[in-house]
C-alpha cells in the first residue's frame, strides 16, 4: 500500500471540493466546476456539499480499518496471512502499518472536509435555520470522527479550519479531554440543529445524534488521571442515559424483526439505522465497499476472482461467547453446513462447505451480482453500519448500570431484552457488566465496535482490561471443533498450534502509534500536548 501524505496535503489541498453523489437517495449533483462564489447558494447546494460525508471520505476507514482495528485487534477475528487484521490482532501494529496510516488520513479527511463545507455553509446567505441544519450534519461527522481519533490516538490535532494548516502545518497536538470536548460540543450542535426526520433516506436525525451522543457521554465518563480509579463520573453517565433514552421515546427507530436482514443490501437504511455509510450500488473506487471481497471465502459466494477470505476467521475467544441458540452466530460467521437462501440464488441457495475446524465471515458478505444487481466486483452495495438502535439500547444499559454491581431499571432491561430475545436467547432479570459487555460483543461483533468497548473500560479500570487481553491467548491460534446445529466449540487436541510473536500488553496498548509520515512532517506531535482554546459553550438546553 502506498504511503499517503496525510494530514497537510491529502486533507486539505486535495479535497476542498470533491463532490460524489452517495446513492440513488443521496444524489445530487453539483456543478462540475465548483468555487465558493458559486456554490453554497442554495440547500441543494448544501445537500451535495454534505453528500461525500456518507462515503468518499470514510473510504479507507472502511475498506480494512474499520474491522481490522475493532474487531481484529479485540480479537473476535483473526487472520494469520492479511497484513491488514494481524498487526493489530498481534498487537505488533506501528506507524508504518497501511490501514492504520490510511485511517489517519481518513478521519482526518472527515474532519476537513466537513471544515470546508461549515465554513461554506456558514459565509452564504442562504436562511440561517436552513444552514443550521447542514452545518449540524457536518458538525455530526466531525464530531464523530474526533471520537475515533480519541478514542485511538489519545492526544490529537483539533482543527477548525484547513487554510490556517496550509500556512502552518507545523502545530501542537491537544489532549484528549479537550478532543472529547470538542466531539461532545459537535455532537450536542447536531442534535439541536438536525431535523426530527431525515428529509432523505439515509441522511441523519437529531435522534441520530443523540445516539452518538449516547456513546460519547459515556467513554468520556470513565475518563480521569486514574485509569484505575474504578468509577465514572455521573455527570456523564446521567447525560448518556438522557441521550439514549431521546432515541428510545422519542427517535422514529425501531429493532428489525430479524437479525440477520439487517445485513442484506435490500434492507439499507432500515428501521434500526441511525448512520450508516451509504455506498454507491455499481459506484467508482472510493465509493464502494470492498469489505466482501476481504471476507468470502470463495468464489463460489461471489462469482468472481474477489473473494480472498478464506484465511479470515472468527477467534476461538468469540466462538465461545455465542449461546446454542443465538441466531447471531449464523448471521455473523459461516460455519459448516451453514444454509443462506440468499446467496446463490439461481441454484436455490448457498450451502457453506470449507471445514468443522474453522468458522469465515459472514456479516458484509451478501452474494454476487446474480444475486442482485447492486452487486458487483469488489462492491458489495452494502451500507457500513456506524450507529443502529442496539447499540444505543446497550448504551442505556451500561449507563444505567453505571457504578454499581447491578441494576434492574427497567428501561435498561426492556432494550436489552428486546435484542435478546431477537436474537432467540433467554432474557435477564437484572444486569451486570458482564452480561452487558458479552451482550456487546455478540450484537455487534463484525461491527467495528468491541476494542472501542474495551478502552472505554480501560479509562478507570485499566488492569483489568489488561489483564483480559493477556487472557485472551492471542499467541495461539487454536485449533478448534465446531458444532453448527448446537453452537458449541471445542479444542481439537489432534491439531498442533503455532506460537506467535505478541506485542507488549500494559498500559501502552491502548494507544496506536502516530503514523511515521505525520511525526516527520509535524515534529510536534512528539511533544507534550497543548490545551485547546474553545471558543465557544456548551448547548444546555437539549435534555
Amino acid at each position: 500500500m502506498k504511503t499517503k501524505k496525510i494530514f497537510y496535503t491529502a486533507l486539505i489541498i486535495a479535497l476542498p471540493f470533491v463532490w460524489t453523489s452517495c446513492s440513488d437517495i443521496l444524489d445530487v449533483e453539483p456543478n462540475d466546476v465548483i468555487t465558493k462564489e458559486n456554490f453554497y447558494k442554495t440547500e441543494s447546494d448544501f445537500q451535495a456539499a454534505t453528500g461525500p460525508l456518507y462515503n468518499k471520505v470514510w473510504f479507507d476507514f472502511n475498506d480494512k480499518f474499520y474491522y481490522g482495528l475493532g474487531d481484529g485487534r479485540s480479537a473476535n477475528m483473526y487472520a494469520p496471512f492479511s497484513d491488514y487484521i494481524y498487526p493489530f490482532t498481534d498487537l505488533t501494529e506501528t506507524g508504518l502499518t497501511g490501514p492504520l496510516v490510511s485511517a489517519w488520513a481518513s478521519l482526518y479527511n472527515v474532519v476537513q472536509q466537513s471544515n470546508n463545507v461549515i465554513i461554506g455553509i456558514t459565509d452564504s446567505s442562504v436562511d440561517q435555520n436552513i444552514k443550521n441544519k447542514y452545518i449540524a450534519e457536518a458538525r455530526f461527522m466531525r464530531g464523530t470522527a474526533y471520537w475515533y481519533l480519541a478514542s485511538l490516538w489519545g492526544d490529537v490535532i483539533i482543527s477548525t479550519d484547513p487554510k490556517e494548516l496550509v500556512k502552518n502545518p507545523v502545530v501542537n497536538k491537544n489532549p484528549l479531554k479537550d478532543v472529547y470536548e470538542f466531539a461532545i460540543r459537535d455532537l450536542e450542535f447536531a442534535a439541536k440543529y438536525l431535523p426530527t426526520q431525515a428529509g432523505q433516506a439515509g441522511r441523519l436525525t437529531k435522534y441520530s445524534a443523540f445516539g452518538m451522543l449516547s456513546r460519547v457521554y459515556l467513554s468520556y465518563s470513565g475518563f480521569s488521571d486514574n485509569p484505575n480509579s474504578g468509577t465514572r463520573n455521573e455527570e456523564y453517565l446521567d447525560l448518556a442515559k438522557k441521550a439514549a433514552l431521546k432515541v428510545i421515546n422519542e427517535g422514529p427507530y425501531v429493532l428489525m424483526e430479524n437479525y440477520e436482514d439487517l445485513y442484506k443490501i435490500d434492507n439499507n437504511n432500515n428501521t434500526e439505522s441511525m448512520f450508516a455509510l451509504q455506498w454507491v450500488p455499481n459506484g467508482d473506487y472510493g465509493v464502494n465497499n470492498t469489505q466482501q471481497a476481504y471476507f468470502a471465502y470463495s468464489s463460489d459466494i461471489t462469482g468472481d476472482d474477489a473473494a480472498w477470505g478464506y484465511w479470515t476467521r472468527a477467534s476461538y475467544n468469540v466462538l465461545q461467547e455465542y449461546e446454542s441458540t443465538d441466531k447471531r452466530r449464523k448471521a455473523t460467521w459461516m460455519a459448516d453446513d451453514d444454509f443462506y437462501t440468499e446467496i446463490n440464488k439461481s441454484n436455490g441457495g448457498f450451502t457453506v462447505d470449507h471445514s468443522k475446524d474453522f468458522l469465515t465471515v459472514k456479516k458484509g458478505v451478501v452474494g454476487s451480482t446474480k444475486d442482485n444487481a447492486k452487486i458487483t466486483r469488489m462492491n458489495s452495495g452494502l451500507n457500513t453500519y456506524m450507529l443502529r438502535l442496539g447499540e444505543v439500547y446497550l448504551n442505556y444499559a451500561e449507563a444505567a448500570l453505571g457504578n454499581n454491581a447491578s441494576t434492574t431499571d427497567a428501561v435498561a432491561l426492556l432494550g436489552f431484552n428486546k435484542l435478546r430475545t431477537r436474537a432467540n436467547v433467554g432474557t435477564k432479570t437484572s444486569l451486570t457488566y458482564e452480561d452487558i459487555r458479552h451482550e456487546r460483543r455478540v450484537e455487534l461483533c463484525m461491527e467495528g465496535q468491541y476494542w472501542y468497548d474495551l478502552v472505554r473500560r480501560s479509562y478507570y479500570k485499566q488492569q483489568e482490561v489488561i489483564n483480559y487481553i493477556t487472557g485472551q491467548n492471542r499467541g495461539v491460534i487454536t485449533p478448534i471443533l465446531y458444532d453448527t446445529p448446537t453452537n458449541t466449540v471445542s479444542v481439537d487436541a489432534s491439531k498442533s498450534t503455532s506460537p506467535r510473536a505478541i506485542g507488549v500488553i500494559d498500559a501502552t496498548v491502548f494507544l496506536l502509534p502516530y503514523p511515521e509520515s505525520e511525526l516527520i512532517q509535524n515534529p510536534l506531535l512528539r511533544e507534550a500536548p497543548v490545551p485547546y482554546k474553545f471558543t465557544e459553550d456548551r448547548i444546555t438546553d437539549l435534555f
